[in-house]
């Protein structure tokens, strides 16, 4: 039981560098900075803002003080970026949080959260992807194209919509989404219905990561800054058209309508608009000077991200009535409901919906980006095939394992609901900072002397509380994705020990030594 804890020390995670790296150093902190704001900006602020701020069955909604649900994420991003700043301008390897546990909690610590990093970046992915879609489809409204059903959706929501309208729903999507359950061809006597745009998104993001990094940033870089721009311009016009009485109408209960309850569980929603910030870590061995740009990125990116946030949820509960946004495309729909031009709302509407086409774009691309340098982490340490590690000898990326994560989010993004993995994303994301927290406490313990190019202020009470408030926040997540991610991980456990346990190169080494 003692092997299961073996630690790869900060050294070790060098001399490996140092012997098997192959990758081109080629970010700046700016570069870093983008991917984070890439990967951050995307799926949640554009869909999963409606929900947080009208609520579901499950939990309140926070209302108007949504803004506060974001500064309450916003502080326990910030506890947690502070732990990861520390690690990856120490341990400046590709990996992330996979890393940085093997070096101060051990291997099979190391292992649960690789495998849980799958959950928030290719399973994530998979969301960001279905949502992509339902953006893409919006926007090619706008030019009077429509996709057929049938190749823009997937089956469960096929069968949903068509319950909704079989119940007596009149409204477009719905009858839209129904469509594909009577237009659908058959193959082996069943509808095929699969989500092409999300399908053929993925093939052209993995494209363009096995092409190269530095390729892929610089279009990540054009990305972000485009997005950006769009909600400038939404704040922008949305800004004379707030009503200040939409923040605060006693009629409709008011700044919280549902307290601080609501408050709690939006900010457990909305936690999805602030995964990725993360990502920048899975680059550090492409960072050019790792030690003082990685904090400078991971730290900047949330900084962007969060002043973005309060901005555009201030101006988005001003324009409309709060329990109307709970929509899908809660910007479009508070434009919609705005009170102005109606030429200029409409160009307005074209606009976001083409920015959030370009967000998760972004986010696509720095996410895809991540997931196959944790597969190369893992597989450079023994724990998964080493194929999975090799750098191609032209572009120096890891394109196999690049490659292998494009088809699995691609193939389960055509057929996948994006309401299965939201929560799932969300909870594995939250359970890797709580690692990632524990571990600045463990190594500052056992390695005191090492050099930390920086170093988080107030240990151990800045990752405590950084632990504390991740799991103050799942507990704001329904039951069923606690199960859900139960049974993941538990699968991770039957995965390391028919595989990683025989192949450890850290095991052997320790067991050749005695």
């Amino acid at each position: 039981m003692s092997r299961l804890f073996l630690r790869k020390s900060v050294q070790d995670c060098e001399n490996d560098l140092a012997e098997r790296s192959g990758l081109r150093r080629s970010l700046g902190k700016w570069h870093l900075t983008a991917l984070g704001v890439g990967a951050t900006i995307g799926a949640g602020i554009f869909a999963t803002t409606g929900t947080a701020i009208v609520g579901d069955p499950l939990r309140p909604g926070a209302g108007p003080a949504i803004v506060i649900s974001f500064m309450l994420t916003a502080i326990t991003c910030g506890f947690a970026a502070l732990c990861y700043a520390e690690f990856a301008a120490m341990v400046p390897i590709s990996g992330s949080a996979y890393t940085y546990a093997y070096a101060s909690l051990g291997e099979f610590v190391a292992w649960i959260i690789g495998w849980d990093l799958i959950v928030e970046y290719a399973v994530g992915n998979i969301g960001v992807a279905i949502g992509w879609s339902g953006y893409f489809r919006e926007l090619l409204s706008h030019f009077g194209v429509s996709l057929p059903a049938w190749l823009a959706t997937d089956y469960r929501s096929a069968r949903l919509a068509a319950e909704a309208v079989a119940g007596g729903a009149v409204d477009p999507v719905n009858q839209y989404l129904a469509s594909a359950t009577t237009t659908a061809p058959q193959v082996f006597g069943f509808n095929f219905i699969a989500n092409l745009p999300a399908f053929l998104v993925v093939a052209a993001i993995t494209t363009v990561l096995v092409i190269g990094i530095r390729e892929s940033a610089n279009s990540n870089n054009a990305m972000v800054i485009l997005k950006i721009a769009v909600i400038l311009f939404f704040v922008a016009v949305g800004s004379t058209l707030i009503r200040p009485e939409n923040w605060n109408n006693p009629a409709t209960g008011g700044f919280a309508p549902n307290g601080f309850a609501g408050i709690s569980a939006g900010a457990a929603i909305i936690f999805f608009s602030y995964i990725g910030f993360d990502a920048t870590s899975t680059a550090a061995e492409e960072a050019k000077d790792p030690g003082r740009d990685m904090p400078f990125g991971i730290i900047m990116s949330l900084i962007v991200c969060t002043v973005l946030y309060i901005v555009l949820s201030l101006v988005m509960t001003g324009i409309a009535p709060w329990q109307k946004l709970g929509t899908p495309e809660p910007m479009v729909t508070a434009l919609a409901l705005a009170d102005g031009s109606p030429r200029l709302l409409s160009i307005s509407r074209f606009i976001v919906s083409l920015g959030a086409v370009i967000a998760m774009s972004s986010v696509l691309l720095v996410f895809q980006l991540g997931q196959p340098r944790i597969f190369m982490s893992m597989a450079r340490d023994g724990l998964l095939p080493p194929f999975l590690a090799r750098v191609h000898p032209r572009f120096k990326t890891p394109y196999v394992a690049t490659i292998i994560t494009g088809l699995f989010v691609a193939t389960f993004a055509a057929f996948a609901n994006i309401a299965e993995v939201v929560d799932l994303t969300n909870i594995g994301t939250l359970f890797a900072f709580v690692l990632v927290s524990a571990g600045v406490i463990v190594l500052r313990k056992l390695e005191p002397d090492r050099v930390r190019p920086f170093r988080a202020p107030w240990v151990p009470l800045t990752p405590i509380l950084s632990i504390l408030s991740c799991f103050y926040l799942m507990l704001q997540l329904p039951t069923l994705t606690w199960i859900r991610f139960g049974v993941w991980l538990a699968i991770g456990v039957v995965v390391y020990f028919l595989y990683g346990v025989r192949h450890s190169r850290l095991r052997r080494r320790a067991e050749g030594q005695g």
